[in-house]
This record gives structure tokens, C-alpha cells and sequence, in this order.
């Protein structure tokens, strides 16, 4: 299979522009992930570890492993842990080398966010990533959901130079959040790429859709499925209090991925 590692970036940029709208991400937990949305059909992945936690950065191995098997684009979710989004000095620090290792290996793009303690986009830090990242696609996750004025909050990340953002409208889902989506669509126009979310599915992306206006969407469509192990050790956990969570994995879901597809994009 020929990997992005052997792909030129002449070959990305015109895919991407001539896929059939809306453009599809699909959030991905790991290599699995990866394989078995692009087997889907979608036009691109976010790349992440730990979805129970909202995603955080995955390992280097997972990255490498992308590169040499992904035949569609890829974003890579830099995120050191899971919770807010206002970070130590250090956590940062490590941001920044995460994004600066990314663009070295030479991903497709990075995704990451940071606030300040008042809720409003933290421009110094995201200003600093974005020029870390190059000529590297770069998204501002949900981040931008948390903020307390999301219309200024897109005006600071367009002046932070980021080039999409993902949101749900500032609702837990994209339905709920379908009239601040079609404004943020409005006031993007061309400056910034609007990548819509938030419990889209079978039952309601093409209704999100045509309300709001988004020429890209971004789901998960995961599954869990119960541990090859044969041997269980009930007396132990490897954390929380859902001891049962060792023996079940979430895997994203081939058949539902291609199903919500063909309903977003007919």
C-alpha cells in the first residue's frame, strides 16, 4: 500500500480540493482507526490517542505508522492531557515540541488549542504553534467551545493565523448548535475553514448540513467490542472504577462510517 510518506504534497492539495462537499473528517483512535475510516471513504482523519479523554497526542509509533500506511490525509491531535485547556509552561513547552517533531516527520496537519484562564483564545500560544507547524494544515479543536465569546474567539485565531477550527456551535451537539455554526460559517467566509461536530450521525447530517452551511464535518462512529483475552483478572484495574474497561476496546466502525458518509454527501 503506498503510504503518505511516499505521497508529495502535490498529490494531497488537489485530492482535498476536488472531493465532492462536504468535505469528511473522521476522529480516530489509533492506526486501527486510521485504516478503517479511510476503508470507509473518508476524505480525512484526526489522528488521536485516548478518545475516552476527548483525544490526546498519540505516540510517536502510531504517527510513524500513519505515514507509511494512510492513503488520505491525516491531522494529528496535540493535546498532553485530557480537561481544560489552559496549560503549565511545561505542558506547553511540550506542545510546542510535539508540533515541531510532527512537522519534522512531515504529517499533513496538527490540531491543538489553548485558553487563557478568562475563557478567550490564548492568541500568544496559538500564534507561536501555528508558526511552529509551518506549512502544516492547522485546526483549533474544541477548545474554541469552551471560549466565552466565540465571535471574537474566531477573529483570534484568524489573526493567530489558524486555518480551521472545530466546533459544535458551543453545544454538546451540532444540532443543538446549528444556529451558531451557520453565523460562524457567515462570519469565516473565506478566512478561516468552519469544521463542524457534535453527535452527527445517519439521523441528522444532512439536516446540519443544510441549515448551517458547512463545506466540512467531522464525526466518530465507534463501537466497543469485547477483548480477545481469555484470561481476566477480576481483582484489578488499571484505573477508575470500571474494572471491566481493560476487556472491552472501542474500535471505529467501517460500515457506520460509510453509511453517514453517503448521507452527508447525497
Amino acid at each position: 500500500m503506498l503510504g503518505l510518506a511516499a505521497i508529495s504534497w502535490n498529490w494531497i492539495a488537489p485530492l482535498t480540493k476536488e472531493t465532492r462537499l462536504p468535505l469528511i473528517e473522521i476522529c480516530v483512535e489509533g492506526i486501527d482507526g486510521l485504516l478503517a475510516a479511510q476503508a470507509a471513504g473518508a476524505d480525512r482523519v484526526e489522528l488521536c490517542a485516548s478518545l475516552i479523554e476527548g483525544g490526546v497526542t498519540p505516540s510517536l509509533g502510531t504517527v510513524r505508522a500513519a505515514l507509511d500506511q494512510a492513503t488520505v490525509p491525516f491531522h494529528v491531535m496535540v493535546r498532553p492531557r485530557g480537561g481544560d485547556f489552559l496549560y503549565s509552561d511545561t505542558e506547553y513547552a511540550s506542545m510546542l515540541a510535539d508540533v515541531i517533531a510532527l512537522r519534522d516527520l512531515g504529517v499533513p496537519g496538527v490540531v491543538f488549542g489553548c485558553l487563557n484562564a478568562d475563557g478567550t483564545i490564548d492568541e500568544a500560544r496559538m500564534s507561536e504553534l501555528t508558526k511552529a507547524a509551518g506549512s502544516l494544515n492547522v485546526t483549533c479543536h474544541r477548545a474554541f467551545d469552551m471560549t466565552r465569546d466565540p465571535v471574537e474567539a474566531l477573529e483570534a485565531l484568524i489573526r493567530s493565523k489558524v486555518g480551521r477550527v472545530l466546533t459544535s456551535g458551543q453545544r454538546d451537539t451540532a444540532v443543538e448548535g446549528m444556529s451558531l455554526l451557520a453565523d460562524l460559517v457567515r462570519q469565516a467566509g473565506d478566512r478561516i475553514v468552519i469544521l463542524g461536530c457534535g453527535g452527527l450521525d445517519l439521523s441528522n447530517i444532512a439536516e446540519v448540513r443544510r441549515q448551517t452551511g458547512l463545506a466540512e464535518m467531522h464525526f466518530a462512529a465507534l463501537k466497543d467490542v469485547p477483548s480477545a483475552m481469555d484470561y481476566r483478572n477480576p481483582h484489578v484495574g488499571m484505573g477508575g472504577s470500571d474494572l471491566d474497561r481493560e476487556y472491552r476496546n472501542t474500535l471505529t466502525d467501517t460500515d457506520l462510517v460509510a453509511a453517514t458518509i453517503a448521507a452527508a454527501k447525497a
